[in-house]
């Protein structure tokens, strides 16, 4: 895969991340980053003070510092700044696409090493805590660059090696950081980014999944489909709303249960977790689509400072490093992902609960009172939603001053990636816990049948789960079954995800 600055898509990250391709830097990408290197170069000839280059950082940015010490600035800005705890995350292949661009004065040996360290499977170890998301995500990308002069750790053939040892296993040599290089490697959103793009990956598969365990509990229930209706649809115009009207049409199309009481069905319309649907699945998926957007922008968008423009040799401190943009994004896919959750739980609570099923036995129990039948699993998922919940507060909205009150405002971005993380691993559990009850509660419509689309899920869930004839564990099935929804199990192959 070419490394060029263009912007990456979360397919092409997600390849990238799961090492099934190799990185190239492409000839003008290579240009780019000589051209502006020469400009670095310039100033360090000329003697000139300049942030980031002959000075030192953040509350230290007065300082000068003598040009036979800028090696050892770049090697201690590194060092000092690896201070991250947690556990281990990926972002070499972002950092090196921004690199690419040409604004960070970064040697080009600096970046054909990233890509190196790619294609020989040489990861570095990177905690995931400890970034505050301004001025970039410093202490973790600093254990990034750690790894390139032979200090730190990285993962190599399976093991967590020292870096120097894995560098040479690998057949490289650490690298000297010159002026600037350290400081380029630095500063920047990809932490964040990184966490945050494969999470909405995960989650954009998982707005689609909630289609299809709303069209399995919606034939459960004996429920309509009319407030499907594209006219509806249209009236309000929402693209998300009207993509996901037309999926449950489709997912519902040719369904026996649907025919059974098309006639003589005393009730007027569904409880709003049915009706809705499209109204709040297709919000998740503008909000999804929105956040993608922003990760696409800033997936070609230069995060280093100063800024290097080689055409009138300027060098520009600025702020591109403040993680604004992707924290408030991730922050709102985080919300976006627990209503989702509510929305689905209150379904799998409407199958279990006699009052709402319209006739399927307490909690599709075939004895009711001596078993519990799945009147735990909408527990667990009360549980998990409760968890996202806690979770969706958004980061965004909190700031601690850091440096002394230089970096005054932060975004705390890398806490927003890491949240929403975490919401859809519950996520992908509630969802295969819907799964499973509108499996159970299909069963109690037999011999009817559902449509082809749900008959075809209902067949992929019975892999993992038999029916539920007495009491059992339902854990392992749940993790089996969130284990499926994320290999793709349920995908019905035509979405674009």
């Amino acid at each position: 895969m070419d490394i060029s600055g263009r912007p990456i898509s979360l397919v092409e990250l997600n390849t990238v991340a799961s090492g099934s391709d190799r990185v190239e830097l492409t000839r003008a990408a290579q240009d780019r980053i000589r051209i502006s290197r020469e400009v670095v170069e310039r100033i360090l000839q000329n003697g000139e003070i300049v942030y980031g280059i002959s000075t030192g950082f953040g509350k230290l940015s007065d300082v000068k510092v003598a040009p036979d010490a800028l090696r050892q600035l770049q090697l201690n800005l590194v060092r000092s700044h690896a201070c991250g705890v947690g556990r281990p995350l990926a972002m070499i292949f972002l950092r090196a696409n921004v690199l690419a661009l040409g604004f960070s004065g970064v040697r080009l040996e600096v970046v054909e090493f990233l890509c190196e360290m790619l294609n020989r499977g040489l990861h570095p170890f990177v905690p995931e805590k400890g970034s505050v998301g301004a001025s970039g995500d410093l202490a973790p990308l600093a254990h990034l660059a750690l790894t390139i002069v032979g200090e730190g750790e990285v993962f190599f053939d399976g093991e967590r090696l020292p870096s120097a040892d894995a560098l040479a296993r690998a057949g490289l040599k650490p690298l000297v950081l010159e002026a600037k290089d350290g400081l380029a490697l630095l500063n920047g959103t990809q932490a964040m980014h990184a966490v945050g793009g494969l999470a909405l990956l995960r989650a954009k598969r998982l707005a689609h999944v909630a289609d299809l365990g709303g069209a399995m509990t919606l034939e459960a229930l004996m429920g309509t489909p009319r407030a499907f209706d594209p006219r509806i649809q249209h009236a309000r115009p929402h693209r998300g709303q009207i993509a996901v009207a037309e999926h449950l049409r489709a997912l519902l199309r040719g369904s026996e249960i649907r025919e059974s009481h098309r006639q003589n069905d005393p009730r007027v319309q569904d409880a709003y977790s049915t009706r809705c649907i499209p109204q709040v699945h297709g919000a998740v998926r503008d909000a999804f689509a929105h956040v993608e957007q922003v990760l696409a922008i800033e997936s070609a968008g230069a995060t280093d400072n100063p800024l290097v423009f080689p055409e009138h040799g300027d060098v520009i401190s600025g702020g591109n490093f403040h993680g604004a943009p992707l924290a408030l994004a991730l922050d709102y896919a985080a919300i976006a992902l627990t209503d989702l959750m509510s929305i689905s739980e209150r379904r799998i609570e409407s199958m279990v609960n006699p009052d709402l099923s319209y006739g399927l036995p307490a909690f599709l129990a075939r004895t009711p009172g001596l078993q519990s039948g799945m009147m735990i699993a909408q527990v667990a998922a009360a549980s998990l939603l409760n968890e996202a919940k806690v979770l969706a507060h958004p980061a965004s909205t909190d700031s601690i001053p850091t440096s002394a009150g230089k970096e005054d405002h932060v975004s705390m971005g890398m806490t927003s990636a890491l949240k929403f993380r975490s919401i859809v691993e519950n996520a992908e559990s509630l969802f295969a816990i819907e799964l499973l009850v509108a499996a159970e509660a299909l069963e109690h419509r037999r011999p009817l049948k559902s449509s082809a689309s749900v008959e075809r899920a209902y067949g992929i869930v019975r892999n993992y789960a038999a029916p539920l004839i007495d009491d059992r564990s339902l854990a392992r099935e749940i993790e089996q079954m969130a284990t499926a929804i994320r290999a793709g199990e349920f995908d019905s192959g035509h979405e674009n995800l």
